[in-house]
C-alpha cells in the first residue's frame, strides 16, 4: 500500500517534454536484485519518476542539465550522481540501511515522555523555528526512530518523512540519510534529499496566501543569493559581500566561471553576506576550496556551511528550484 501511494505521488510530478532522456536500472548493492518503485529525481524540485517492477526507469533531464540526479528507495541510502555526460544506460546500486537496526532497537525502550522530547528536538532542528516552521507538520512521525546517548540525538527513518507545509503550500517528501544533534553544544548535521509538490487541495484564497508567503521566504534566501550571484546582480537585489575585515567583495573576487552551466564560488576565508544592511547577517564557511552553483540557485551543499540568519532557514523555508519570483 505504501509503495502504491508513493507511486501515485511521483506520477503527479511535472515531467518536461524535451528529448534529453536517460535510462537505467536500480538494484540492491548486496544481492543485485532489482528495486521496483525506486525514486529517480532532481533533489529540491518537482521533477522525478519511478522505476518499474523490474527496476527500470527513463527520465528527461534537460530542464536541469547541471544538477546531479538522486536515486532513493524505501529502506536504502540515497545515491546522488552527475548524469550530464552519460550516454549509456545507468546501472545504479543502492545500499540497504541494515546496519542501523541494532541501534534503533534501543529507541523502542524509550518512554513516551522521552520520545516526545526527542521528536520536538528533531522537529526544531530539522524544520526550524521560523514562522513558516510553526505551520509545518510531519504527517508520519511514528516512522522516525531515535537513539539518545551522552547528549547526542540520532534520528533514523527507513520510510521517507512526509511534511505538510501549510505556510507555503507544499507537500514534501524527504529521504533522511543522517541526523545527528549535539544537544549540549547545540550543533547538528543532517543530510538527505527532498521532493516538492504543490498542495492540490488549496482554494484561491489559500493560493494567494501561499504566493505572498513564498515571495517573503524567497527574498534574502540562499536561493535568491545564488541566483543573483549567477547574474552578477547582487547590488540590484540588495546583497553585499564582505571579507573578515568588513571590506566589500566584488563578483570577480569570488566567482570562477567553469562553463555555461556551472560557476564556482571561492574565497580563501569565510564570506559575510549582507542583505538590505551594511553589516553581514549571514556567513559562508568553505568546507572545500570552491562550491559549484548554477542559474537555478542550486549549490553543492557538501562544499560549504552556513552561519547566521541563513542557517536558521531549514526545511520549512526551502523552496523548489521551479520557484520564480513574479
Amino acid at each position: 500500500m505504501t509503495k502504491c501511494l508513493f507511486l501515485l505521488l511521483f506520477l503527479s510530478l511535472d515531467l518536461t517534454a524535451y528529448n534529453q532522456v536517460i535510462k537505467g536500472t536500480v538494484s540492491d548493492k548486496d544481492n543485485h536484485s532489482r528495486i521496483g518503485f525506486a525514486y529517480i529525481y532532481f533533489n529540491g524540485t518537482y521533477i522525478g519518476t519511478n522505476t518499474d517492477k523490474e527496476g527500470y526507469f527513463e527520465l528527461d533531464i534537460s530542464k536541469y542539465p547541471s544538477m546531479p540526479l538522486t536515486i532513493s528507495a524505501l529502506g536504502y541510502y540515497s545515491v546522488t550522481l552527475s548524469v550530464a555526460s552519460y550516454s549509456k544506460p545507468l546501472i545504479i546500486f543502492l545500499k540497504p540501511k541494515l546496519y542501523e537496526l541494532s541501534e534503533v532497537v534501543i529507541s523502542e525502550k524509550s518512554n513516551e515522555r522521552e520520545r516526545k522530547r526527542n521528536l520536538n528536538l528533531f522537529m526544531n532542528t530539522f524544520l526550524g523555528t521560523t514562522k513558516n516552521a510553526k505551520s509545518c507538520a510531519i504527517t508520519n512521525p511514528n516512522d522516525i526512530l531515535f537513539v539518545s546517548h551522552n547528549d547526542t540525538l540520532k534520528a533514523f527513518s527507513s520510510n521517507p518523512i512526509l511534511i505538510d507545509n501549510q505556510a507555503l503550500g507544499y507537500k514534501i517528501t524527504y529521504f533522511l540519510d543522517e541526523f545527528v544533534l549535539d544537544i549540549r553544544n547545540e550543533s547538528f548535521s543532517f543530510s538527505g534529499n527532498i521532493i516538492f509538490r504543490d498542495d492540490q487541495d488549496a482554494d484561491e484564497t489559500q493560493k494567494l496566501m501561499f504566493k505572498s508567503r513564498r515571495k517573503l521566504t524567497y527574498l534574502g534566501s540562499r536561493m535568491h543569493f545564488f541566483r543573483s550571484l549567477w547574474k552578477n546582480e547582487l547590488d540590484s537585489t540588495n546583497f553585499r559581500l564582505k571579507n573578515s575585515e568588513f571590506e566589500d567583495l566584488s563578483y570577480k573576487d569570488v566567482v570562477m566561471k567553469e562553463d555555461s552551466l556551472t560557476k564556482y564560488l571561492t574565497y580563501p576565508e569565510e564570506i559575510g553576506i549582507c542583505y538590505q544592511s551594511n553589516l553581514p547577517t549571514s556567513f559562508i564557511v568553505f568546507l572545500q576550496e570552491k562550491a559549484n552553483f548554477d542559474i537555478n540557485g542550486y549549490f553543492d551543499p557538501s562544499s560549504l556551511s552556513w552561519q547566521g540568519e541563513m542557517s536558521l532557514k531549514r526545511i520549512a523555508d526551502w523552496l523548489p528550484y521551479e520557484y520564480e519570483l513574479k
